[in-house]
């Protein structure tokens, strides 16, 4: 079932950017029953809003205990990094730009903290007083 009246859910644009970047089902293991589209338009919806977990609506979207073990899921085996990854290239690149950066900048205040190594910790010279010794 397709809940339309979300701001937050995908597009069919969106979603097939996505989709190829979800991690089809294990092999062996139970088929997959919720709908991952489904699952994404209410972690996308919950990320929008900033509701707790428990604030998940029921109407459309798969129970909130699946959809939380989905995002930790994909957060353990790095697809949401892949897909932040996809999402810059082809940002990049609707801006006309190259796909990675190929220049950095850098200041004289860069230069010099890299050759002093940074910060020196601190060292007590002397145990405190009160340490009872």
């Amino acid at each position: 079932m397709r809940v339309w009246g979300f701001p937050s859910n995908l597009t069919d644009a969106e979603w097939a950017v996505l989709a190829p970047l979800i991690p089809q089902a294990t092999p062996g293991g139970r088929p997959r029953k919720t709908d991952m589209r489904q699952a994404m338009d209410a972690i996308f919806y919950l990320l929008r809003t900033g509701s707790p977990w428990r604030y998940l609506p029921r109407d459309g979207f798969p129970p909130r205990s699946t959809v939380y073990n989905i995002f930790r899921k994909l957060q353990a085996d790095g697809t949401w990094e892949a897909i932040w990854a996809e999402l810059y290239v082809l940002l990049r690149e609707r801006e006309g730009r190259e796909a990675s950066p190929t220049a950095a900048v850098m200041d004289s205040q860069t230069i010099k903290s890299a050759e002093k190594g940074g910060a020196k910790r601190r060292i007590s010279p002397r145990p405190s007083r009160r340490s009872g010794i």
